[in-house]
């Protein structure tokens, strides 16, 4: 098995978008797929970086990460905290539509649909990334509602709600 084969496999597999930020000291945020829920009780998430990525030491340093889930308007916003030529700390936010989480200080996107704060509470390695594992302690949904950012076959794709 080597990583091309994987990655063309897990490629098939539709995941949903999210950007991960850190605030304070280590401002930054990155797109990922790479995550998901883990226990109602207690509220738990996880994402999944690669050792390589600005984003693990700024996790591990920060100890709170926020999650913004995107709505598919935000294709865009998604691209640009997903290209490694961004400008890092500050500058990468400068333009982009943002409030700091009332729990972290995390960014969190005007226009996603739901937000959630996280507090680092474990992380594992594995391979070439690292599982963090964050306890939620605050979480929020759009009123605005709209259509989730898909990734599938290394692209971006709209989830549409089905009619009710």
């Amino acid at each position: 098995m080597t990583p091309q084969e994987l990655r063309s496999t897990m490629s098939q597999f539709a995941t949903g978008v999210v950007v991960l930020t850190v605030g304070g000291a280590h401002l930054h945020g990155m797109t990922a797929n790479a995550f998901t829920s883990v226990s109602l009780d207690p509220p738990s998430v996880l994402c999944c970086i690669a050792h390589s990525a600005v984003m693990h030491d700024a996790i591990s340093g920060a100890g709170a990460f926020g999650v913004s889930i995107m709505d598919v308007e935000q294709e865009g916003l998604a691209r640009f905290f997903a290209d490694k030529k961004r400008p890092l700390g500050p500058a990468q936010f400068e333009g982009v539509d943002w409030v700091p989480g009332p729990a972290t200080g995390s960014p969190l996107l005007a226009g996603a649909l739901a937000w959630l704060e996280c507090e680092l509470s474990e992380g594992y390695g594995s391979g070439d990334h690292s599982v963090f594992i964050g306890g939620v302690v605050s979480a929020s949904r759009s009123e605005k509602g709209g259509d989730g950012l898909l990734y599938f076959d290394g692209g971006y794709h709209r989830l549409a709600r089905a009619p009710r």
